[in-house]
C-alpha cells in the first residue's frame, strides 16, 4: 500500500544481515537502589562470560542514546559484545538523572559504572578482565577513576582526551573554560568541601602504586577543552606509579582538538587504533 512507512536503512557495502545479532535492555541495581539502565547488543553464538565493550559518559546531563554503528560491528564479528552504561550524570532517565550525578554527587557517576560492571560479571555477561572499557573527555574522567579503583576488572582501558587533571583545572581561573565549569563540577578555590570532594576523586591526584591494565590515552596538540598536558601528566604519573608492565601507550595528535582527527576517513583510521587496542589486549587475533 502506498500509504506505508518506510524506514531509511543504512547501506552496508560489506553486507549485514541483521539476524545474526541481538539487543538487550538490562536494568542494574546500583549499591543506593537506584536502577541503572544497559543497552547491550551481541552476536547472538557469542560465547557466555565472554569479552565485551563497556562504553559510558555520565556528565552535562549528556545521555548516551544507543544507535546503529558500522564500526562497531568489527569488535560484534569478532564475538566481543558491546555495552553502554546509562549512568548518572546523564539525563537518559530526566533532568534529575543528571542532577543526581553531578557536583557533591559525582560519586554516583563512578559508582554506577562499577557497578554495571559487576552486574554483568554475576550474570554471566562477561568477566572479569574481559571487559574493554573506553570514554572520551568527561568520560575520560570516568576511565582514570576506573583505573584507580576498580584495575582488576579491566582488560584494556582507552581514554580519549581525558578530562583527569580535574582539581588543578579547577583551580586555574585563568583558563577560559573553568569559570563555566565551576556548576559542573564545584568551584574549589571559594568552596573546602568542592575542592576535598574533587581531590577524592580527580584521577591524576588520585594514581597509586598498583597493578594496572593495559592503557592507550590520546590527546590533541590544539585542544581547547582539555590541554594536552593534562593527558601527558597523567600517563607519566601511571608509568611511575604502576607495579606490573601493562602497555601504555600515549598518542598525542599533533594536527587534532578536542574531536579527533577531522576527514571520514582519518577518523574512521582512530576508531580502527582503539579497537584493535581492545582486542590484542583481551587476546583477540
Amino acid at each position: 500500500s502506498n500509504n506505508l512507512i518506510t524506514r531509511k536503512v543504512q547501506d552496508i557495502p560489506s553486507g549485514y544481515d541483521p539476524s545474526l545479532y541481538q539487543t538487550k535492555r538490562l536494568m542494574v541495581r546500583a549499591r543506593d537502589g537506584a536502577m541503572v539502565p544497559v543497552s547491550f547488543v551481541e552476536r547472538k553464538d557469542r560465547q557466555t562470560a565472554g569479552p565485551i565493550h563497556l562504553y559510558a559518559y555520565g556528565a552535562y546531563g549528556h545521555g548516551m542514546s544507543p544507535g546503529f554503528s558500522i564500526s562497531r560491528l568489527s569488535l560484534l564479528e569478532r564475538k566481543v559484545g558491546f555495552a553502554i552504561a546509562h549512568i548518572r550524570g546523564g539525563d537518559e532517565l530526566g533532568y534529575g538523572w543528571y542532577e543526581a550525578g553531578k557536583g557533591a554527587k559525582r560519586w554516583n557517576t563512578f559508582n554506577d559504572f562499577f557497578d554495571v560492571a559487576d552486574a554483568l560479571i554475576e550474570q554471566k555477561v562477561t568477566s572479569r578482565g574481559k571487559i574493554a572499557i573506553s570514554g572520551g573527555s568527561a568520560g575520560g574522567k570516568l576511565m582514570g577513576v576506573a583505573i584507580n579503583e576498580r584495575p582488576e576488572l579491566w582488560g584494556a582501558v582507552v581514554a580519549d582526551v581525558p578530562f583527569v587533571d580535574v582539581l588543578s583545572t579547577m583551580l586555574d581561573d585563568t583558563l577560559p573554560l573553568t569559570p563555566i565549569e565551576w556548576p559542573e563540577w564545584g568551584n574549589p578555590i571559594e568552596d573546602e568541601g568542592a575542592y576535598d570532594y574533587i581531590l577524592s576523586y580527580s584521577p591524576y591526584d588520585n594514581v597509586r602504586a598498583q597493578s594496572v591494565p593495559p592503557i592507550m590515552i590520546t590527546a590533541g596538540l590544539s585542544d581547547p577543552r582539555v590541554t594536552y598536558w593534562e593527558p601527558a601528566k597523567w600517563a607519566a604519573r601511571l608509568r611511575a606509579m604502576k607495579t606490573n608492565d601493562a602497555v601504555l601507550v600515549l598518542k598525542t595528535n599533533m594536527e587534532a582538538g578536542h574531536g579527533g582527527k577531522s576527514g571520514r576517513y582519518d577518523a574512521i583510521d582512530e576508531v580502527a587504533e582503539s579497537q584493535a587496542f581492545m582486542l590484542v589486549s583481551l587476546g583477540i587475533a
